[in-house]
């Protein structure tokens, strides 16, 4: 399951930027209290409540930890086959991956999907073990093996559900793409799939809750809403992505650009430049090479007394720290940096010198005329 970048990051593991949606404390608590209000007393009566609580929170924050392994087995196999992962997020459903890119061949697809589920079967199994093979360690430690042993090969048995973009989806897809060597046909099989059983689970969640299980069926039902959406949405994308391959920066990118000097103040930008063009960014040159971007949300964080003697060059985005493309790239991959990193425009740049630059409602309009 992949992409979703928003959250607070908490630390790195192999080099990858580790993240925690607040959708994950929702869950996370969830857990916890079923687990010290619940599940632990009513299998170990005879714990405090002290005990509860604090096997609670551990064999909570094990499990996530296992969620997390689970995710990183995904992106370790992506980054052996030469795939940047930017970042793992832990939110309510359990944690995604986000790539630079998809899997290039239906084989790095396979081994990456089959990757977090075997990895939540061996920790599960060896949780098992250690509960059912070592009679003498202490009854806390036993008691959480044998929970956290038993809910890893549900996550695994789970994730293997053959609907796209579950696990079992990826493996689907990966072998469908593998027979036929069309990636946008195995994506559609699978993620019909998906969004099958997408609404199986909203079926049989709407089927608990009139039984009384209101709990478990309303977060059954919201786990298929969940799954449909995601399946959709996937095929939705893949097929865009498609459509414009093939299309590349230099056919929507618009030349005549104006660009402004690092030197000008805010106060000559904001007269001579915004107001005059009605443009909403503008790049940065200095002898002829861009050296940055200014757009208008830098100028709305520099208070009004300061546009006399503030520049250009001290409140725009230094080159180093542009998303750009280059004039034969491709606009999916124009598309990409527009959506993740959440901005207006790119440049079109070659060498250092700027060609030109695509704003996002160009290449709206462009998908839409094409869609």
């Amino acid at each position: 399951m992949q992409q979703m970048v928003n959250g607070i990051f908490f630390g790195k593991a192999f080099g990858i930027p580790l993240r925690l949606h607040y959708s994950w404390f929702i869950v996370f608590a969830l857990v916890t209290w079923a687990l010290t209000v619940g599940y632990f007393p009513q299998v170990y009566p005879h714990w405090s409540t002290t005990t509860a609580i604090v096997a609670g929170l551990l064999t909570s924050l094990l499990f996530f930890g296992s969620v997390l392994a689970h995710e990183l087995a995904h992106s370790l196999v992506a980054q052996a086959a030469g795939i940047r992962i930017h970042s793992i997020t832990l939110f309510i459903f359990g944690g995604v991956s986000q790539m630079a890119e998809e899997p290039g061949r239906p084989q790095v697809e396979f081994r990456m999907a089959l990757a977090g589920p075997a990895t939540s079967l061996v920790i599960g199994g060896t949780f098992l073990a250690l509960y059912f093979f070592l009679k003498d360690i202490p009854e806390f430690v036993r008691a959480m093996s044998f929970w956290l042993g038993w809910i890893n090969l549900v996550l695994a048995g789970f994730n293997l559900i053959p609907g796209f973009p579950l696990d079992g989806g990826r493996v689907l897809r990966s072998l469908l793409w593998w027979h036929s060597g069309r990636l946008l046909s195995a994506t559609r099989t699978a993620s019909n799939i998906g969004r099958g059983v997408g609404y199986l689970f909203i079926f049989i969640g709407i089927g608990l809750i009139f039984y009384g299980s209101w709990l478990n069926g309303l977060w059954l039902a919201f786990i298929g809403w969940f799954l449909e959406n995601a399946a959709a949405t996937s095929y939705r994308q893949l097929a865009l992505m498609d459509m414009l391959k093939g299309h590349t920066a230099s056919e929507l990118m618009t030349r005549e650009w104006p660009a402004v000097p690092p030197h000008l103040t805010v106060q000559q930008l904001v007269h001579e430049q915004i107001f005059a063009s009605g443009r909403r960014s503008f790049p940065v040159v200095d002898a002829d090479k861009i050296v940055g971007l200014v757009t208008i949300h830098d100028v709305k964080s520099v208070p009004k007394e300061q546009w006399t003697y503030k520049t250009v060059s001290d409140i725009m985005t230094p080159a180093s720290k542009l998303k750009s493309v280059e004039p034969n790239d491709d606009l999916g991959k124009v598309f990409r940096i527009l959506t993740e990193h959440n901005v207006n425009q790119v440049p079109v740049i070659k060498n250092g010198n700027l060609l030109g630059m695509i704003a996002r409602d160009s290449l709206l309009t462009f998908i839409s005329i094409r869609s």
